[in-house]
Order: C-alpha cells, then sequence, then structure tokens
C-alpha cells in the first residue's frame, strides 16, 4: 500500500475525481510542453458526463492560465480502463507536439492507460489486507496507529496536524457561511441553522449534522477542503473528529492518531477496490468515510484492533449498493445530506461495538472485495454520469 498521504490531501472542491485530479493532470502536461503554444483537452465518460456541474471545464482552464486550452465534451466514448478518462495534446503552431491518455482514478490520483490498476509505485506497507494487518499487529502488540507510525515514519505526524488544521479550518468557514450554493440547483447552506440549534441545545445530532454540512457546503463552493477519501466525502471524518474533541476535551495529538487509523482502512479500499463514484458508486466514496469514520471513532473510545476492524466492516457493509447520482452533476444533492447521515451512522456504530464487542462472521476484507464486485455490476447511470437514479428524478 502506498501512503495514507494519498487518502488525505487538502485541495480545491467539489470533486477529488473531477477537479483535483484534472487539476494535477494539467498542470503536469503543462509543465512537460512549455514550448507549446496552445492545448486540448477531451473530457470521457464521468468527466464528460457531468464535467460541467464538477467544474472540470474551469480548472482545466484555470490550471492552464493565459495558454489557450479547447476543452471538449466527449459523452459517447468511454474506457474500459476507468470512466474518468482525460486526452491532452499539446500543439506548436498547427503542429501536434504531444499528446497523453491519463484518468482520475479518485482521490485525486491518476492512472494512465497502460498502467495496472492495482499497481502502486511508492508501497511503504509490507501487508494490503486487514487481515494480515490485525495478524502482524497481534503477533508484535501494537495498535493501529503504532503500525502505520512505523511504516511512514515520523514525518505523518507534521503531514496530519497540517489535514487536521485545514478540516478546522474548513469547518469554521462553513459554520460561519450563509447563502445559496452554486449552480443551477438554488440550494441553501445549512450548517449554520444546525450550529445556531446547538448554541441553544448542545447535544450530538446537533453538532456532528453541523459540522458535516459546514465542509459539505464549502466543497459544493469549490472551496478548499480535505478529501476523506474524497472530496464529495469530505465531511464525514472530519465531523465525527472535530464534534468527539469537542465534546470530549481530547487534545489534537490524539485526533492525528485517530487520522492515522481512519487513513489505513481508506487505504485498505483503494488498493483493494475503488474509491472513484464514477467506477464503484456512492458506496467508494460516502461508504468508506462512514468507514474510516467509524474506525476512528472507536480508536477514539478505546476500542481493540478487532473492535476498530468491525467497525469499518459495518459501515461499509451497510452502504454496499449506494449508488452516485448527483442531480445536474452537482456535488450538493444527495451528495450533502448524506456526509451528515453518514457521520451520525459512524456514532451509531461505535455504539453498537460497544455493546457487541469485536465477535463477527464478515471481514472488511470480504466486504471490500464485494464492494468493488457490486460497483462493477452497477449500471453505469448509477455511476456518476447523472443519467438515471435522483439525478433525473429531480422535482421540476
Amino acid at each position: 500500500m502506498e501512503s495514507i498521504k494519498e487518502i488525505f490531501k487538502i485541495g480545491y472542491g467539489p470533486s477529488s475525481s473531477h477537479t483535483m485530479g484534472p487539476a494535477i493532470a494539467s498542470k503536469k502536461f503543462l509543465d512537460k510542453n512549455p514550448q507549446a503554444t496552445h492545448f486540448k483537452c477531451i473530457l470521457y465518460g464521468s468527466l464528460a458526463q457531468t464535467g460541467k456541474g464538477h467544474l472540470t471545464d474551469y480548472i482545466i482552464k484555470k490550471t492552464f492560465g493565459d495558454k489557450k486550452v479547447e476543452v471538449v465534451f466527449d459523452y459517447n466514448k468511454v474506457y474500459e480502463y476507468h470512466p474518468n478518462g482525460m486526452h491532452f495534446f499539446a500543439y506548436k503552431d498547427e503542429s501536434l507536439v504531444d499528446d497523453w491518455l491519463v484518468f482520475s482514478v479518485g482521490g485525486g490520483s491518476l492512472k494512465e492507460h497502460n498502467e495496472k490498476r492495482d499497481r502502486f509505485y511508492n508501497t511503504i506497507y509490507p501487508h494490503q489486507k486487514m487481515n494480515n494487518i490485525l495478524d502482524y499487529t497481534k503477533k508484535i502488540n501494537i495498535s493501529f496507529d503504532e503500525y502505520v507510525l512505523k511504516y511512514e515514519g515520523e514525518s505523518i505526524i507534521h503531514y496530519l496536524y497540517n489535514i487536521l488544521h485545514q478540516m478546522k479550518k474548513t469547518v469554521n468557514n462553513g459554520l460561519f457561511t450563509d447563502g445559496i450554493l452554486p449552480g443551477g440547483l438554488k440550494v441553501r447552506r445549512k450548517a449554520s441553522k444546525f450550529y445556531a440549534k446547538y448554541m441553544k441545545n448542545p447535544c450530538l445530532e446537533y453538532l456532528v449534522y453541523a459540522y458535516a454540512l459546514a465542509s459539505s457546503e464549502e466543497n459544493a463552493s469549490g472551496h478548499i477542503i480535505v478529501t476523506a477519501p474524497t472530496c464529495g466525502s469530505c465531511g464525514v471524518v472530519s465531523a465525527v473528529l472535530l464534534s468527539y474533541q469537542k465534546l470530549n476535551q481530547i487534545d489534537d495529538e490524539k485526533l492525528v492518531k485517530a487520522l492515522m487509523v481512519a487513513g489505513l482502512i481508506g487505504n485498505l479500499v483503494k488498493t483493494n477496490a475503488s474509491i472513484s463514484g464514477a467506477e464503484v458508486g456512492c458506496q467508494g466514496e460516502i461508504g468508506v468515510a462512514c468507514s474510516m469514520a467509524a474506525a476512528a471513532l472507536s480508536y477514539l473510545t478505546g476500542k481493540t484492533n478487532e473492535e476498530i476492524e468491525y467497525a469499518a466492516e459495518i459501515a461499509l457493509e451497510h452502504h454496499l449498493g449506494m449508488t452516485c447520482d448527483p442531480v445536474d452533476g452537482l456535488v450538493q444533492i444527495p451528495c450533502i445530506e448524506r456526509n451528515a447521515v453518514a457521520s451520525m451512522q459512524a456514532y451509531n456504530i461505535e455504539k453498537y461495538i460497544e455493546l457487541t464487542g469485536s465477535s463477527h462472521s464478515i471481514t472488511l476484507d470480504s466486504v471490500i472485495s464485494v464492494m468493488d464486485e457490486t460497483g462493477r455490476d452497477m449500471h453505469a447511470k448509477y455511476r456518476e454520469t447523472s443519467t438515471g437514479g435522483l439525478a433525473i428524478h429531480k422535482k421540476g
């Protein structure tokens, strides 16, 4: 597995695969071809279908800056390799000097057409399955956060402090911003109203919903957020961790360790399945975010490694089959509410684990495998194309 730094990234919303990935790809291609006079980028599959709502063309043009770039939406062609295909072309005057076919595979990560999907170049972990990690941590008697630190090194601590700082900044910005979200749906921000309810009547639900909505609404506005594991699911982990900190007065050091646990779960899914809504539906985004949050919360409440694995398994298991069908291609409906609901689900799961213990029949590894199979069997109209599901049943 790669570093969990690939799970937690700071960048602009509203989509890690549709904005962050294309922005990174655009910069790489631009830097490689400084002599080019103009460029062209063809978007395929999900990038074409929901690119307008996800600001894909906007971020590409912004990244190329003063350089002329034509963005073309090809709604018909879909590569079997991955639905989020981009083909860049560089021209000097009238001559083609370079081209690059690349795919945005989720969480801001890129893959080329000839790369194996399960191949990672910067692997630092010796294990790729949770069962192997459980055996190893039991053998040498270490916790999941100690396992992460062992292979990531001390640098991960500073990195995650920066991640935590941005999570707090994003939530704070969202809590104190009102108005209508961009796009044609006229969705009104609600985080500040939930927070006002919390201030009058302090309770867990109001605070969790406020925090989750704050991050998600910032993401929908195209502002800076933290992928966890994606932009569209950025509100879950931050809402759970920051609400727990506020209600229990724990320090940032403990939250950084919880982020290590959450990152480990997200890493396992990314390695063995997918966190791309265009590839496996929203189970790969909100489902994985809930799994990460439930594991982190279970760590914070003193659960064993086996109980943490169970929490992650429950969370992902009960999001199996969740479709990705954003209305108008915007990361707003049903995405924002899903962040809030999944955040409370993580709390419910932690409480369930407290009552039932660690004994269970289905492993996290099995659920990750099933999630991958389910997502790939899912009809394309339910995988971030906005051509089916809720996306075509909005009012009016």
